[in-house]
């Protein structure tokens, strides 16, 4: 099963996504963030969604490896699914003594589930597409002006670097 886990991994490919800047998909990666974070509306999580399938299919990355990023975190997918069916109040879809089911309970759900899967997916492509020395270097950058009030911009970016890189073997050791 550990085997199967993608996170934080490379994938050389000659994609016009991987030829983007670092600064830029990292930049880009926090706005795609805030805008799953404060979707509400079907409408919106199928533009997420639908966005998302283009980047993969722009990056040359195969849908098996992405999916192989999420599986990791299907038991949190569930396990925050269930809680959301059976713990949201509202309209009443099911009721049998104690379990009530509610639509705003599965629409909950399924958002956040979706939510879930987008923000894997976003961030595995930027591990997928962009080589652990150009992230640092893109990390870096972005930092550089924070080093004016003592923030050591280069150590922490071979910080997330180093724990990106050895995600992998940690996993394999373990």
């Amino acid at each position: 099963m550990l085997k199967d886990i993608t996170l934080g991994q490379y994938y050389p490919a000659d994609s016009i996504i991987h030829k983007i800047d670092p600064r830029i998909k990292i930049i880009s990666l926090i706005f795609i963030i805030v805008a799953v974070f404060i979707s509400k509306t079907p409408i919106a999580f199928a533009v997420g969604v639908v966005f998302n399938l283009a980047l993969i299919l722009f990056s040359k990355i195969h849908f098996k490896t992405v999916f192989k990023a999420v599986k990791p975190v299907l038991f949190l997918i569930v396990f925050t699914a269930i809680i959301n069916v059976f713990l949201t109040k509202g309209e009443p879809v099911f009721k049998y003594k104690f379990i009530v089911i509610t639509k705003e309970g599965i629409y909950s759900a399924l958002t956040m589930a979706i939510r879930i899967i987008l923000l894997v997916s976003y961030t595995s492509l930027l591990t997928f597409t962009t080589s652990p020395i150009r992230l640092t270097d893109g990390i870096e950058s972005l930092l550089k002006p924070f080093s004016k009030i003592g923030l050591p911009a280069h150590e922490l970016a071979m910080m997330m670097t180093i724990a990106l890189r050895f995600i992998p073997t940690l996993l394999e050791e373990t």
